[in-house]
C-alpha cells in the first residue's frame, strides 16, 4: 500500500502572471477565487515551466494540453514532435537518412504522385505557433516537392484565429505569395481551399462539422472566390467573427481531392486531426456519405492514431514507464475523470499516447455541452465532473486521480474576458467541494495545470488573446501529513517533475531517467 493517496487537479489553461490583470486581461486575478487563494496562501507553493523547453518545444514556444498532460505523465522531458520535425528538416547533409527531405513516407507520397501523373495536396493548419501545426512544416513539403519536380501542389488551409489573433491569417496569405514567388513556384503552388478549424479540427464528434470540411476538400462545396485575400474580406463581412469560425470557401479554378492523388495532412498534433483522417481513411466510416476513392495516397505527419495501420511521416517511440504503468506494476488503482473536451489528455496523452487504460485504471468520462462557444455555458460540465467525482473520493478506494477542468482552456479560448472570468469562478468553487473531503479520505491534493491561457487576455494593442501563454503555472500542494505541509517546494522546475513528487509521496521509487522531485 502506498504510504499516501493523490489526487492531481488540472486546472486546464490557468496560468500564472505578475503583469497588471486589468491591462493585460488576467481572469484568473480578476475574478473571486477564495478557495485558490485560502490554498496557495497556507500550504506549499511553487510555479512550474510549461512551455518551450519544459515540455520539449523550441524555446518560447507555447505549451498546450497535449505536450502539458503528456510531460505530466512521462515525469521527464521527452522531446516533441514539433521539434523533432524541425530537427529533420535542420539537417544539412542531404544524404543523411533523418533529414526531412529524405524521409521514406515522404519520398512514398512524391513517387505517387510522379507515377500517377497526379496531384499533391497539402492540408493542415495555417498557422505559425507550433500548437497543433507549423506553416514552416508546410513550406518544408513544397521544398521537397520543388527538388522532386512536383509541378501540381494545391494546398487546403485550415484557418486558426485561436492561438494567433482572431483576424490574422491574411498576414500568412501575404507571406505565403511572398515565399512561393522566391521559390519560383507561382505557377505550381496554389491554395485551393481555406475553411476554419471550427469545422476541418472538430474533435468533439461534432460529425456535421468535419461533413463541411471534408465536402469542401472532396466536391469543393463552399463560397466560389478568385482569390484568399477577397476571400477573407468577404467571409469577414458575411458575419465571420475570427478567422476560427471561417465557412468552406473554395478558390476559383483548383482542382478537388480525386481519384490517384496524395494527401498530406501537416499537423502532428494528433487530437485534432483525428476526424478528418478518419474521414479518409476508415472503411467502415458511418458518420456520412463519403466518396470511394481509388489509390488516394493519405499521410499523416505523425500517428494520429496508433490503434489503426496510417501512413506516417515521423512516428513516435512509445514510452515504456510512466505514471500509469508504475501504479499499475504496483498493483494500485487509478482513476482519470474529465469531459469530452479534455479526456483524451487525462488517459491517452498522460498514458504516452498508449489507448489501452492500464491494469487497475479506471476512467470517467463526462459529456462536453454542446454550443457554438463556451463562452455561452462558462460552466461547461465543471459541476457534472464535481458530482460524479465525490461518491468516487468517498469511497477512498482509488490511490491515485487525476481530474481535469477544461473551463480556463475552453472558455479562455472565445476570447470573450467575462465568461472566462466566470469560469474561473465556477472552477475554484467546485474545487471548494472536492478537496475538503479529499482532505478527510487522507489524499494528498496538487493543485496546478497544464498550460497557461485564461490569465492573459488582452494584446497590448487592446485585441482580445484568446492563445495559449508562455507563463508558468501554479502547483500548490495540499495535505493533512504535517511534514508535507511545513515543506518548501524546489523552484524553477516544471511539469516533468510532477510525477516524480506523486510517486515520492506514494512511497514508490521513480524511475532512473525521470526528473527530479519537488520536494
Amino acid at each position: 500500500m502506498p504510504k499516501n493517496k493523490v489526487l492531481l487537479i488540472i486546472r486546464d489553461g490557468w496560468g500564472f502572471s505578475k503583469k497588471d490583470p486589468k491591462k493585460i486581461g488576467n481572469a484568473v486575478k480578476l475574478a473571486k477565487t477564495p478557495n485558490t487563494d485560502f490554498y496557495e496562501k497556507n500550504y506549499p507553493f511553487t510555479l512550474l515551466g510549461c512551455s518551450g523547453h519544459y515540455v520539449g518545444l523550441p524555446d518560447k514556444t507555447q505549451g498546450g494540453s497535449e505536450v502539458g498532460h503528456y510531460t505530466i505523465g512521462a515525469g521527464k522531458i521527452v522531446l516533441q514532435e514539433y521539434e523533432m520535425i524541425n530537427r529533420a528538416i535542420a539537417i544539412k547533409n542531404k544524404k543523411s537518412k533523418d533529414s526531412f527531405f529524405n524521409n521514406k513516407t515522404l519520398l512514398k507520397v512524391i513517387k505517387h504522385v510522379k507515377k500517377n501523373k497526379s496531384n499533391l495536396h497539402l492540408m493542415g493548419l495555417f498557422s505559425d505557433q507550433g500548437v497543433h501545426a507549423t506553416t514552416e512544416h508546410m513550406y518544408a513539403l513544397i521544398e521537397m516537392a520543388k527538388k522532386n519536380k512536383i509541378k501540381n501542389i494545391y494546398i487546403h488551409a485550415f484557418l486558426d484565429g485561436r492561438d494567433v489573433p482572431e483576424k490574422s491569417v491574411s498576414k500568412y496569405f501575404v507571406e505565403f505569395n511572398k515565399r512561393i514567388k522566391k521559390l519560383g513556384m507561382t505557377k505550381t503552388v496554389k491554395i485551393a481551399s481555406i475553411v476554419g478549424r471550427y469545422y476541418a479540427m472538430d474533435r468533439d464528434t461534432n460529425w456535421n462539422r468535419t461533413q463541411l470540411a471534408y465536402e469542401l476538400l472532396v466536391y469543393g462545396k463552399g463560397f466560389i472566390e478568385t482569390d484568399t485575400l477577397t476571400a477573407m474580406k468577404k467571409a469577414y463581412k458575411y458575419g465571420a467573427i475570427s478567422d476560427y469560425y471561417v465557412k468552406p470557401m473554395k478558390i476559383k479554378n483548383t482542382p478537388n481531392i480525386s481519384d490517384n492523388d496524395a494527401l498530406v495532412f501537416w499537423n502532428f498534433r494528433t487530437d485534432r486531426a483525428r476526424q478528418l483522417t478518419y474521414a479518409f481513411t476508415d472503411k467502415k466510416f458511418k458518420h456520412f456519405r463519403r466518396k470511394e476513392f481509388k489509390k488516394l495516397f493519405y499521410v499523416c505527419m505523425t500517428n494520429y492514431d496508433q490503434t489503426r495501420k496510417l501512413n506516417c511521416a515521423f512516428p513516435e517511440e512509445y514510452l515504456k514507464n510512466n505514471l500509469g504503468s508504475i501504479l499499475a506494476k504496483n498493483k494500485l488503482k487509478q482513476l482519470r475523470i474529465a469531459e469530452t473536451e479534455k479526456y483524451a489528455h487525462v488517459t491517452f496523452f498522460m498514458n504516452s499516447q498508449i489507448e489501452k487504460p492500464n491494469k487497475g485504471e479506471s476512467r470517467l468520462l463526462v459529456h462536453s455541452p454542446k454550443c457554438p462557444s463556451y463562452a455561452e455555458m462558462p460552466e461547461m460540465s465543471a459541476y457534472k465532473i464535481t458530482n460524479k467525482l465525490i461518491p468516487q473520493i468517498r469511497s477512498g478506494k482509488f490511490h491515485f486521480i487525476a481530474l481535469n477542468f477544461a473551463n480556463g482552456d475552453l472558455v479562455g479560448h472565445s476570447g470573450n474576458l467575462k465568461a472566462t472570468k466566470k469560469c474561473c469562478e465556477i472552477v475554484d468553487e467546485c474545487i471548494g467541494k472536492i478537496i475538503p473531503l479529499a482532505l478527510k479520505k487522507n489524499y494528498t491534493i496538487m493543485l496546478t495545470a497544464d498550460h497557461g491561457n485564461c490569465e492573459e487576455m488582452i494584446y497590448p494593442n487592446g485585441e482580445h488573446k484568446a492563445s495559449h501563454t508562455l507563463n508558468p503555472v501554479q502547483f500548490s500542494l495540499i495535505s493533512n501529513n504535517k511534514a508535507l505541509k511545513n515543506i518548501k517546494l524546489k523552484k524553477k522546475l516544471g511539469l516533468a517533475n510532477i510525477t516524480p513528487t506523486i510517486l515520492k509521496i506514494m512511497g514508490i521509487k521513480k524511475v532512473k531517467d525521470m526528473e527530479e522531485s519537488l520536494i
